[in-house]
């Protein structure tokens, strides 16, 4: 039996930088959907974090020759794609709606409703569910949205979310709980 291991993304992002297109592909095959669900649920708008994400990934490129895993890959990744938003909202101040329309036509709530799998009321209960969520999310104070959305959708420790936003495990960790008890408090009896 093979048990071959896969390579973990630091190996994965050394071997780019030595030169490995393919390794760089694993890379971004196994990272982008979470790292673009977390721009896309700080800046709400599909367009944008294509934009930012994209960005985001040239950085990678531009730095892979220089690239020392001090941390994990995926803590890099979520620090380099936070910088970036908090730039681009120092200069653009955007103001977009968790209702507005994407270029596809489909809200940021429709994005979390349940597939066509399901019946028109399962996907009517869907759509408001996630609806709900999205805008408990959207009432969150910034830094408790931040901490939530890294660890839901980036998977990072409370020590990788201080790392990425630059606060001491104790801050990261309070903002996180208030972010959570303040979601549950919100959706209770809605979800």
């Amino acid at each position: 039996m093979d048990t071959e291991v896969a390579p973990t993304d630091e190996m994965l992002m050394q071997a780019f930088a030595a030169g490995d297109a393919r390794a760089f592909e694993t890379l971004y095959d196994r990272n982008l959907p979470a790292v673009w669900r977390y721009v896309l649920r700080s800046v709400h708008d599909a367009a944008l974090a294509d934009e930012l994400v994209q960005d985001v990934w040239f950085s990678i490129v531009r730095q892979a020759p220089h690239y020392q895993p001090r941390a994990r890959f995926r803590t890099w990744l979520f620090t380099l794609a936070h910088h970036r938003m908090v730039d681009h909202f120092r200069t653009h101040h955007p103001h977009a709606s968790l209702d507005a329309a994407t270029e596809d036509g489909a809200s940021l709530a429709d994005t979390l409703a349940a597939d066509s799998g399901f019946g028109p009321l399962r996907q009517l209960q869907s759509r408001e569910q996630a609806q709900a969520l999205l805008d408990a999310l959207a009432a969150l104070p910034a830094v408790q949205r931040e901490a939530f959305l890294l660890q839901a959708e980036g998977a990072l420790t409370v020590a990788d979310i201080a790392a990425t936003t630059g606060v001491p495990v104790e801050t990261a960790k309070s903002r996180l709980r208030y972010a959570r008890a303040t979601l549950r408090q919100t959706l209770e009896g809605l979800l």
